[in-house]
């Protein structure tokens, strides 16, 4: 299985969106060089205000270019790095990943999926209704997050628009994807 980089972006203050970028620099155990959520401990302003020592498992937001299609049949309309991703992908189901997949982007970054992202209230800010697409309910009742996943860097390298990324599923039994 495999799939295309199709935008990098990074930001080193504190905002929802991201800019696009040429390339970002994954860093081992730490995340995208510049960006205001790289570090070993977790970064985000509501879990830091938890536990600031909490290992930081979201050092890497990943998400599927395909929602963006999605949310525009609904009269959305969403650009690679608006919802704050530092990496925007094609042509992989990132949602049905299991826990530890390995995904292997360009020639050398390596990056290990943590979980779900748990998209948060700032998505109705940016466009209101835009979280009832990415947030909601399977027929069973069960809440569906569809705003990408998280991961952690465990081997560093450039990644840039076009990269390819191929798939190396964990062994199994594979635990699937939770809010992280």
């Amino acid at each position: 299985m495999s799939g295309v980089v199709t935008a990098v972006s990074r930001n080193s203050e504190y905002s929802f969106t991201k800019p696009n970028r040429e390339s970002i620099d994954l860093l081992a155990g730490l995340g995208v060089e510049g960006d205001v959520h790289a570090g070993v401990t977790v970064k985000h302003r509501s879990r830091v205000a938890q536990d600031p020592t909490q290992p930081n498992l979201r050092q890497v937001h990943l998400i599927h270019e395909e929602l963006f299609d999605e949310v525009g049949e609904a009269g959305f309309r969403v650009a690679p790095g608006e919802l704050g991703e530092n990496i925007t992908t094609r042509g992989i189901e990132l949602l049905d990943l299991p826990v530890g997949t390995l995904l292997r982007i360009g020639a050398e970054a390596v990056v290990e999926v943590t979980g779900l992202r748990n998209p948060c209230l700032q998505i109705d800010n940016f466009q209101d209704g835009l979280l009832k697409q990415v947030v909601g309910r399977d027929h069973l009742g069960n809440i569906v997050r569809k705003a990408g996943i998280m991961g952690i860097v465990k081997e560093s390298g450039v990644v840039r628009p076009g990269d390819m990324i191929k798939i190396v599923l964990p062994d199994g039994p594979h635990r699937p994807l939770d809010r992280v």
